[in-house]
């Protein structure tokens, strides 16, 4: 059986946009909305022209999304700014996130901080995480693990998922906080009630290996199940190694393989490595060489459990 691997990795992503979010981000801001058809963006480009900063917004998302528009972060970045100047919060915390994934502007860590942290002044809940992401990481502002958690706490107590997802997992380490599995889980409960797959996978992953709960197979595969279908690539490639090892399933090489792949188009690298284990393995096995392929097989990575997780 393969060692499990649990550290944080940190996934840089962007801004709250709902038509980027799967289904399961059931906390988005009812305003982030893309134009539904080219007749839409016309109106839209010309209330944006006389000065409407909702309009605006929307413009900008039209454009970072391409959706009713050419995609075009130029442009984006352009009204977005023109909002955020304006004062709408979920505007100032897209172009912070423009500045933060350099998209349209130059990459600027502090200029993503500034908008991030003026949002967030207004109790905007992406924001918020935002900024609280960027203590965890040390990205614009000095690295502080209490601030971070302090942010996260602002954006968690309304109800938003990635930001209880990262309280969780600043508790399952121990970062900022007294390390508390249990508190952890509660957390990451809490995120996988609104069907937040990053939150899904955790849950699936603390019952897996028993952390913060007694080991649970079932509880575990029920929560990989949803998160993978929702297209989570964490959770489809430890979905493809319980089918692969037979962990809370009969073992399946024809599901694991499918899982793996999935995971793999979504480039994620574990999966990339553990789909050609599998196939090496699943060849030799049907050419009589088992015990050649078994040690193959042994050598591929199930899935790292923590991901820090900005909001998008």
């Amino acid at each position: 059986m393969r060692a499990v691997a649990l550290h944080f990795v940190c996934i840089l992503l962007g801004i709250i946009l709902s038509f980027a979010q799967s289904s399961s981000n059931r906390s988005q801001a009812s305003f982030d909305q893309r134009p539904k058809a080219s007749s839409d963006l016309s109106e839209l480009l010309g209330k944006a022209g006389a000065g409407d900063p909702v309009a605006q917004f929307r413009l900008g998302l039209a454009y970072e999304a391409g959706a009713g528009a050419e995609r075009n972060y130029e442009e984006a970045a352009h009204w977005y700014r023109m909002a955020a100047e304006h004062g709408i919060p979920a505007a100032q915390n897209n172009l912070g996130s423009m500045y933060a994934r350099g998209l349209g502007l130059p990459k600027d860590d502090k200029e993503a901080a500034k908008w991030y942290l003026r949002a967030a002044g207004e109790r905007h809940p992406a924001a918020e995480n935002n900024v609280g992401f960027i203590y965890a990481t040390g990205r614009g502002v000095p690295q502080s693990d209490v601030a971070a958690v302090s942010w996260y706490r602002r954006a968690a107590a309304r109800g938003y998922a990635p930001a209880q997802t990262n309280i969780g997992l600043m508790y399952s380490t121990g970062r900022g906080v007294i390390e508390d599995p249990k508190q952890a889980l509660d957390w990451f409960n809490k995120a996988a009630k609104q069907e937040y797959a990053p939150a899904e996978f955790q849950v699936g992953m603390m019952y897996f290996h028993g952390v913060g709960t007694e080991t649970d197979l079932s509880a575990a595969l029920k929560w990989l199940r949803k998160a993978s279908e929702q297209g989570y690539s964490p959770a489809q490639n430890q979905l493809a190694y319980a089918y692969e090892h037979g962990r809370g399933v009969p073992q399946d090489y024809a599901v694991a393989e499918k899982w793996y792949a999935a995971a793999a188009e979504r480039g994620l690298p574990e999966a990339e490595h553990n789909i050609r284990v599998l196939r090496t393995f699943v060849q030799k096995l049907s050419g009589g060489m088992a015990s050649e392929a078994e040690t193959l097989t042994g050598t591929g990575t199930p899935t790292k459990g923590k991901a820090f997780t900005d909001s998008q």
